[in-house]
């Protein structure tokens, strides 16, 4: 992944460094484990824990004669570790190693994802909180629709996000998993002891089953969780943009002192930002389709989905971290516009009130057809030719048979379509 989208937290996990690291503090745990069988002496025990180290330049140059990352970091590891290096790797095979430290590896990284989540749930929630009675219009189609508040919408975004929590904790428990079977999964030179005493002594789960790998589906549904994640984000990201557009400008993107918006245009003002998250999204989603690609393996095992993970996992994780950090300062520094939202809740001259009227009409007796339609044609003349709404309602014969000019006033009140709000917000405890 490019720098400029890594956190330096999020990026040290995915590190060569790091994953070796982690290997060989699998290689170590399993060393301890067979300890306790009686299989590796105390003495060859304390040098391997004490001693056990490596040279990434010196793994890579061994690779470049063996081939095989996993040869190359042991006999790295062998050469600082002396005799005792024997014991190493005593009935594993390399994935045995290397998925188990890919599940420490991927549960770092989907805690650092819910603990973005959760942050930007709080911003959502206050954001909720400030803008929960602030007026705006709902727009379905992209077309007017009726009254509702600004609120509401960070309060969407709040109960999607919370789901999103909840999605990202089930993905971790499915990839904080290790793996020590040996060749094809059953155990044939290596006790099944040790498997879980390493996984324990981690903080993993032992699958119960594997071949020579850890199943593929449980990586495809984290990358599956961290697509619908940046969904979510571009979701909340399209809603900004549209709300900035000159036409509209209801919110926008924080534009901070100094900043430019163009090269050539001294007055743009451009949600890069949200942008950017929408752009990404579609990277994230693209990923999630790889790993779904992995799954499929030849066999007990074949090595097709190693590259790909690579390159998947490392930049999924980066990016979702990425998008979360910034829709956080999306979110809490947005530029809110309440006037121009009460500007834009007026600007059908009352058409968002149409079923107000309607419903009024209903109450008196009036089939729906009719109510329907007479509704509709005065609606239709405000579009085609800009003629008052309410004021051709009230004129209306047909209508003025039912609804007195104050019933056909009170139609036009926003704040009664509202009512129920603060019930929407109870069931979040606010």
């Amino acid at each position: 992944m490019i720098p400029r989208y890594t956190s330096k937290e999020m990026g040290s996990i995915w590190t060569e460094e790091n994953e070796d690291r982690n290997i060989v503090k699998v290689e170590v745990t399993a060393c301890e484990a067979m300890n306790k069988l009686g299989i590796v002496p105390d003495d060859a025990l304390h040098d391997i824990q004490t001693k056990a180290d490596f040279d990434l330049d010196r793994v890579h140059e061994i690779e470049k004669t063996t081939n095989h990352d996993i040869i190359s970091l042991l006999t790295s590891v062998a050469e600082h570790v002396g005799d005792a290096s024997k014991y190493i790797h005593k009935g594993l095979t390399s994935n045995d190693v290397k998925d188990t430290a890919m599940g420490l590896m991927m549960k770092h990284s989907a805690e650092i994802l819910i603990r973005e989540e959760k942050e930007l749930h709080e911003i959502l929630k206050s954001q909720a909180q400030k803008y929960r009675h602030t007026l705006c219009v709902g727009r379905t189609h992209g077309i007017h629709a009726e009254p509702m508040t600004f609120g509401l919408k960070f309060l969407l975004w709040m109960s999607e996000t919370e789901r999103n929590i909840e999605r990202l904790e089930m993905a971790k428990k499915y990839i904080s998993v290790g793996k020590l079977s040996g060749a094809i999964g059953t155990y044939s030179n290596i006790d099944p002891f040790v498997e879980k005493y390493v996984c324990e002594k981690l903080g993993l789960t032992p699958v119960p089953i594997a071949n020579q790998v850890v199943q593929r589906d449980r990586h495809a549904f984290y990358l599956s969780i961290i697509a619908v994640c940046g969904a979510t984000l571009e979701k909340m990201a399209t809603e900004v943009r549209h709300l900035q557009r000159t036409e509209v400008r209801e919110a926008e993107e924080y534009f901070a002192p100094g900043q430019k918006g163009s090269s050539a245009m001294p007055h743009k003002r451009n949600p890069i930002t949200c942008e950017k998250i929408c752009g990404l999204a579609r990277v994230l989603r693209g990923n999630a389709e790889a790993a779904i690609e992995n799954v499929a393996l030849w066999h007990e095992r074949d090595i097709s989905h190693s590259s790909v993970e690579r390159i998947i996992l490392p930049d999924s994780t980066i990016l979702l971290d990425h998008m979360l950090r910034k829709m956080k300062d999306i979110m809490g520094k947005m530029l809110v516009y309440p006037d121009a939202m009460l500007r834009d809740l007026n600007l059908t001259g009352g058409l968002i009130y149409s079923q107000n009227l309607l419903i009024a009409l209903v109450s008196k007796g009036v089939l729906r057809e009719d109510a329907y339609k007479w509704v509709q044609r005065n609606a239709m003349a405000r579009w085609m030719e800009g003629a008052d709404f309410k004021t051709n309602v009230e004129a209306d014969p047909d209508i003025d048979k039912y609804l007195t000019k104050e019933e056909v006033e009170a139609c036009f009140e926003p704040k009664h379509m509202l009512k129920h709000v603060d019930e929407i917000y109870a069931r979040f405890g606010m």
